[in-house]
C-alpha cells in the first residue's frame, strides 16, 4: 500500500471534486446533499482552504488522484479539527485506499499541524468507512438517532474521535 500518498489540493483539482461529489455512490454518504459546482467549489477554496479553516488534499494511488481527504474546522484553540475523506473514482473503492490515505492525514493532523483530537461523523448504514476509521485509531463517542433526515427517511450518525497519545506534556480531565 506504499504506494499512496495526499497532496494539497489546487484550483486544477476542481473539476474532478465536482465530478467525485456529484457521484451517487460519493453523495449518499454526505449529508450535503446538493449538487455540486465548480463556483461553489472555487468559493470553498478560496474561502476555507487558503484561509487555513481547512487543510485539503488530493488521493493519489500509483500517480492518478483518485479522492480527496481533509481536515476542516481546524481550531488552533482547541487544537481539533473535523476530518472527512472519500474515494471519487468507483474502481478505486474497497482497496484499502482510504484507509491509507487516513493514516497520513491522521499523521499530519497531529505532527504538522500539532492536533490533540481529531473526530468525524458517520452515516451508522456506512459500515466499511467505520471498520476503516477503526483501523487507523478512531473509536466511537456516540450515536445520534434519527439525526439526519435524506431522501424521505431518517439517518442515524455515529460520532468517532482518535486523540494524539504522543503529545508530551498534556494534563487531562477525566469525567
Amino acid at each position: 500500500m506504499s504506494n499512496i500518498s495526499i497532496r494539497p489540493i489546487n484550483e486544477q483539482d476542481t473539476d474532478k471534486i465536482v465530478k467525485w461529489r456529484n457521484n451517487k455512490k460519493v453523495k449518499k454518504n454526505f449529508v450535503y446533499q446538493e449538487d455540486f459546482t465548480r463556483e461553489g467549489h472555487l468559493h470553498w477554496l478560496h474561502t476555507k482552504v487558503d484561509t487555513g479553516e481547512v487543510a485539503q488534499f488530493i488521493i493519489e494511488a500509483a500517480d492518478r488522484a483518485v479522492g480527496s481527504c481533509y481536515l476542516r474546522d481546524i481550531s488552533s484553540t482547541n487544537k481539533s479539527a473535523e476530518f472527512g475523506i472519500f474515494i471519487g473514482e468507483d474502481d478505486a473503492r474497497g482497496k484499502g485506499y482510504g484507509t491509507m490515505a487516513g493514516k497520513l492525514l491522521l499523521d499530519y493532523g497531529f505532527n504538522s499541524l500539532g492536533l490533540h483530537r481529531i473526530f468525524l461523523r458517520v452515516f451508522e448504514d456506512n459500515t466499511a468507512a467505520i471498520r476503516s476509521y477503526r483501523k487507523i485509531g478512531f473509536r466511537e463517542e456516540g450515536v445520534f438517532k434519527d439525526m439526519i433526515y435524506q431522501n424521505g427517511r431518517y439517518r442515524s450518525m455515529v460520532f468517532m474521535a482518535c486523540l494524539n497519545e504522543n503529545e508530551k506534556n498534556v494534563s487531562r480531565t477525566e469525567p
